[in-house]
């Protein structure tokens, strides 16, 4: 028997997440590879119910890069889906510059255009774009869709989308992008679904991650967002620093002789949670450590997600709901309560229990608080059949 499937993609530079989706957009199995090229590398596979997927036997050794991780993947979807055609296959692409604000069909001169936005992203794009080459070298003829990240904030008034520095730089790309937008774009639709009164008012939507953002939404549409030209800006994140005085880049340069690539390394793979703390990137590693400086690199954290939520309140005039997504987000009840703590003016409060219990709605004031698993999956297979018209 045929399965006739979409494959969606999202290849970073050490991770693998993969969706496998029917025609109609049934979920017909998940896939993440972690720590790809090291060796506790692993990765889990799940069904449509959520059960382990069974691995195949080289499961164990076959992670050293995403097209191994790619290809394991596959056989352990071929495995339990015999017969398995691939008909389409959608990307994530982190940054889609100025020019793509929607998904479209990927070819060889996008592919090279795309290329040239690796300086933009670069952790993220490289990765990405290896993983269509790998994906094309494995299903050659295949149709392939690239969905933009940055594609969710597109429409920004011109006070989100630039910089106060000489306008040559705007009209050369030096712009406010955004990023995360498959997310943002999957919260928005199930507001869209769940929440439609809610959904034309101001939201702010908090995707807390080892990547962390924060998007103000009013009326379905992205307002402003704290990531900018990169996914260095907004708030600190696993092993980034999110806000920083550029002056500080120029001290590094001029006072200690750093490079451009020592200083690249220190931005984007020794700051943020991992750095403050000094012991680990990972939010439930710092939460169940008593080290007080895994408390201060929590504390940092959320009183920068409480200062944003403040800033996005004021750019739209108001706040009708907070949504927490992402995988910090979703599961832990401390960094909710503590960045919503004190914000009592502007209508937020916490239920501590619906909250400890992760609960779908944990508000108790005025402005509604909802925690929403994201699924960027889905939005790059919906995408995918749009585009093809599958």
């Amino acid at each position: 028997m045929t399965t006739r499937a979409i494959l969606t993609l999202n290849s970073g530079s050490s991770s693998l997440k993969l969706g496998l989706f029917s025609g109609n957009l049934e979920t017909l199995a998940l896939g993440h590879v972690d720590r790809i090229g090291r060796r506790e590398a692993a990765m889990k596979l799940s069904g449509p119910d959520g059960a382990p997927l069974p691995l195949p036997a080289s499961a164990t050794d076959d992670f050293a890069t995403n097209a191994a991780a790619l290809h394991t993947a596959l056989a352990a979807f071929q495995a339990a889906f015999p017969g398995l055609e691939v008909i389409a296959v959608g990307h994530r692409i982190v940054h889609g510059g100025i020019d793509h604000a929607a998904p479209e069909p990927l070819s060889e001169p996008l592919m090279k255009e795309l290329a040239k936005l690796a300086p933009f992203a670069p952790l993220h794009q490289p990765h990405n774009l290896a993983g269509v080459r790998a994906a094309v070298d494995t299903f050659p003829g295949t149709p392939q869709v690239a969905c933009y990240d940055t594609a969710f904030h597109r429409g920004h008034p011109f006070v989100s989308d630039t910089f106060a520095l000489p306008r040559r730089y705007y009209e050369k790309g030096v712009r406010r992008y955004g990023f995360h937008g498959l997310s943002y774009d999957f919260i928005n639709g199930e507001l869209t679904r769940t929440e439609p009164d809610l959904h034309k008012g101001r939201m702010i939507v908090a995707h807390l991650g080892s990547g962390a953002s924060m998007c103000a939404i009013e009326n379905g549409q992205s307002v402003t967002s704290t990531m900018g030209f990169s996914a260095l800006e907004g708030l600190p994140m696993g092993t980034r620093p999110g806000e920083l005085d550029p002056g500080i880049l120029l001290y590094m340069m001029d006072q200690e002789g750093m490079s451009a690539s020592e200083i690249s390394t220190l931005l984007y793979k020794e700051s943020g949670l991992l750095g403050m703390s000094g012991i680990s990137n990972d939010m439930r590693t710092l939460e169940g450590s008593s080290d007080p400086k895994a408390k201060e690199a929590i504390d940092y954290f959320c009183f920068r997600i409480k200062r944003q939520i403040g800033a996005m309140a004021a750019a739209m005039g108001g706040l009708d709901g907070i949504v927490f997504t992402g995988g910090i987000g979703e599961n832990s009840a401390r960094v909710r309560a503590q960045a919503c703590d004190g914000l009592g003016f502007l209508g937020v409060e916490i239920d501590q229990a619906a909250n400890a219990e992760n609960a779908r709605e944990i508000g108790a004031g005025a402005v509604r608080v909802l925690v929403i698993p994201t699924n960027e999956e889905i939005v790059i297979a919906r995408a995918a059949k749009a585009v093809l018209d599958l």
